[in-house]
């Protein structure tokens, strides 16, 4: 599962960061995480308010810390 953290390196992406470390090892997910800190290739995405997760292409979240529920969900549909 390929994940993208976009931002421009703020607090909130450090946390987002952290966040989907800590529930993809806690269910033994195998993931490769990426951060993008280039505005242009942000943008590209179309997210406008960071921080931004991007999974296998996709955004699914932009703006704020996820919930860890939300995560959850994201590594488990995987």
């Amino acid at each position: 599962m390929e994940i993208k953290v976009l931002g421009s390196g703020c607090t909130n992406c450090k946390n987002t960061i952290a966040l989907i470390e800590q529930v993809a090892k806690a269910k033994g997910v195998s993931i490769t995480l990426e951060k993008v800190e280039d505005i242009k290739d942000i943008m590209a995405y179309g997210v406008m308010s960071t921080p931004g997760v991007v999974i296998n292409g996709k955004v699914v979240h932009a703006g704020g810390v996820p919930s860890r529920d939300k995560v959850e969900q994201w590594l488990s549909a995987a």
